[in-house]
C-alpha cells in the first residue's frame, strides 16, 4: 500500500521559514515526479512546485518563485519544500503527490496518482 506522509507544517510569523517533508512508503519514488500543492482556507487545491525524477527539472508557481525551493533525497524516499520569506497568503494545507507518468502536465491536480493527507502551514501577520 502506497502512503505519503507530509510533515513540517506549523504556525510561523510572516517572514519566517519552514521546511516541509514528504516521505513515501510502499513505493520507491526515484523514477517519479513529486509535486506539492496547497489548499488555502475556503479555496481549491493549487499547484506550488514539482520536481522530476533525478531532479532533472523543477516547476514552481509564480507566486512562490525565489522563496520556495523543492529538492529530493531518493536515498530517504523523501522530497522537501524549503519555504522562506513566508507570507500570510501562503497559509494552507500542503499536500504532496506522486505522478507516475512524467509525460503528464505536473501543474494539473488530476495527473497525480497518489496523495498524502497534508500538513497545515499557518503564517501569521
Amino acid at each position: 500500500q502506497v502512503q505519503l506522509a507530509e510533515s513540517g507544517g506549523e504556525l510561523v510569523q510572516a517572514g519566517g521559514s519552514l521546511r516541509l517533508s514528504c516521505t513515501a512508503s510502499g513505493l520507491t519514488i526515484s523514477p517519479y515526479l513529486i509535486g506539492w500543492f496547497r489548499q488555502p482556507p475556503g479555496k481549491e487545491r493549487e499547484f506550488v512546485s514539482a520536481i522530476s525524477s533525478q531532479s532533472s527539472s523543477s516547476y514552481s508557481a509564480p507566486e512562490i518563485k525565489g522563496r520556495f525551493i523543492i529538492s529530493r533525497d531518493d536515498s530517504k524516499n523523501t522530497v522537501y519544500l524549503q519555504m522562506n520569506s513566508l507570507k500570510p497568503e501562503d497559509t494552507g494545507l500542503y499536500f504532496c503527490g506522486v505522478q507516475k507518468d512524467e509525460a503528464r502536465n505536473p501543474l494539473l491536480l488530476g495527473t497525480y496518482d497518489y496523495w498524502g493527507q497534508g500538513t497545515q502551514v499557518t503564517v501569521s501577520s
